[in-house]
C-alpha cells in the first residue's frame, strides 16, 4: 500500500495517507482518480502531489462530465516519460487521453483550456496530440 504525501496549500503542511491501488486519491470526489491511475507505471511506494492539483482534477472532471483516461500523473524523472521530452510528472501534471480519439482529445483539451484551473495545457501538435494538463 503506497504512502501518499499531499502538500496542503491551505495549511502549508504535508499530509500523509495510505491508500490501496483501487482507492481514490486523497481529496478526489466520486472516485474519479484512483491511486493506480495516478501512479501509472511508477514503482515508487511513496507518491506525492498537492491538494490544489487534486482539486483542479475534481473541477476538470466535473466540467468535462465524462470519464477522463489517465495514463499517469506521477513519475520520478529517472522512470521515463515521453522519451527525450520533458519529465514533468512529479504528481502535479496529468498525462491524459492517450487512448482517446482525436475528437475526444480535442474536446477534453478545449474543456481544460476553458476551465481556467490549469496553469498549462499542452497544445495540439499535428495529429498526434499528447494530452497533458
Amino acid at each position: 500500500m503506497p504512502r501518499i504525501l499531499v502538500y496542503n496549500n491551505d495549511t502549508n503542511r504535508m499530509e500523509t495517507y495510505y491508500r490501496g491501488e483501487e482507492e481514490a486519491m486523497p481529496y478526489i470526489t466520486n472516485r474519479t482518480l484512483k491511486v493506480r491511475e495516478f501512479r501509472g507505471s511508477s514503482r515508487s511506494n511513496v507518491l506525492w502531489t498537492e491538494k490544489r492539483a487534486m482539486q483542479s482534477w475534481n473541477t476538470q472532471r466535473y466540467l468535462y462530465g465524462k470519464p477522463i483516461d489517465v495514463g499517469f500523473a506521477f513519475k520520478r524523472p529517472y522512470e521515463g516519460g515521453h522519451g527525450n521530452q520533458s519529465q514533468h510528472y512529479a504528481g502535479l501534471a496529468f498525462d491524459v487521453g492517450q487512448r482517446m480519439t482525436n475528437a475526444q482529445r480535442d474536446a477534453l483539451r478545449a474543456s481544460a483550456v476553458a476551465s481556467n484551473v490549469w496553469s498549462y495545457v499542452e497544445p495540439r501538435i499535428f495529429n498526434s496530440y499528447m494530452g497533458t494538463f
